[in-house]
């Protein structure tokens, strides 16, 4: 599969650590997040990796050139910061089947794989890898409710009052048929063309979307802490539960 990455951000919540550089350059255990982002696409079998780019950009071109590890780079610009469904169109041309997609400020230590293997079998409209959180912290992303079948019924994104604490962690498997939803959105209250919105479009057309829960961690680096805590994980002084691994050991 081609591998799609969105990693246009400026990351102003990441202040101080991108005063100078781009989000996805910040580093966490001593590597950028997109290079955490390369390595469990290329793990698997990414053929391509498509990466959106916008503040910045230029370091980060310069910084990976055009390959990662054999693995050719393609650069897409977005040119505003205008959403997700917005970033994702910036590679419609280039996608010529199902692909992966990745948010760019993630670092997973997850069972993705589950996921890809789910849209190769079942051929289905898409397939995300989603997690339960504290309902306190639920209203920061894309909330889902599911049937018994274990298949997306709907999404809300960062929603006041959480119907779930189901949340999609920030990677997917899509069909194309996601682009013609992504061209359908209208702008959100934050004025962004949001991807929630286009999967509700998918799901409202009848398309059927899985939910895989995840098996592991995994940390959407936001906040200066967010990315101290990946580092504490990565680095095996926390477990995937977040807590001390000697205490979990005892």
């Amino acid at each position: 599969m081609q591998a799609v990455v969105l990693a246009a951000g400026e990351g102003t919540r990441l202040r101080p650590l991108t005063e100078d550089k781009p989000k996805a350059l910040v580093e966490v255990d001593g590597r950028p997040i997109l290079s955490h982002c390369f390595d469990r696409l290329i793990e698997l079998d990414a053929d391509e990796l498509l990466v959106v780019v916008g503040y910045r950009k230029e370091q980060l071109i310069e910084y990976y050139g055009d390959n990662y590890e054999g693995v050719p780079i393609t650069y897409t610009h977005q040119r505003e910061p205008k959403g997700l469904a917005h970033a994702l169109l910036c590679v419609e041309e280039r996608i010529d089947d199902d692909f992966m997609l990745m948010l760019g400020d993630n670092v997973f230590e997850a069972n993705l794989a589950d996921v890809v293997n789910r849209q190769r079998e079942h051929r289905t409209d898409a397939a995300f890898l989603v997690e339960s959180v504290p309902y306190e912290e639920a209203s920061r992303y894309g909330v889902c409710d599911t049937n018994d079948y274990g298949e997306i019924t709907e999404v809300i994104e960062k929603p006041d009052e959480p119907p779930t604490n189901l949340v999609m962690t920030g990677f997917y498997t899509f069909t194309p048929a996601i682009f013609h939803a992504c061209h359908l959105v209208q702008p959100s209250d934050r004025g962004e063309y949001e991807l929630s919105d286009a999967i509700d479009l998918l799901l409202q057309s009848g398309r059927t979307i899985d939910a895989i829960r995840m098996d592991g961690w995994r940390i959407d680096v936001g906040y200066p802490e967010d990315r101290d805590e990946a580092e504490r994980r990565l680095q095996g002084e926390v477990d995937a539960d977040g807590e001390a691994a000697s205490a979990a050991s005892e």
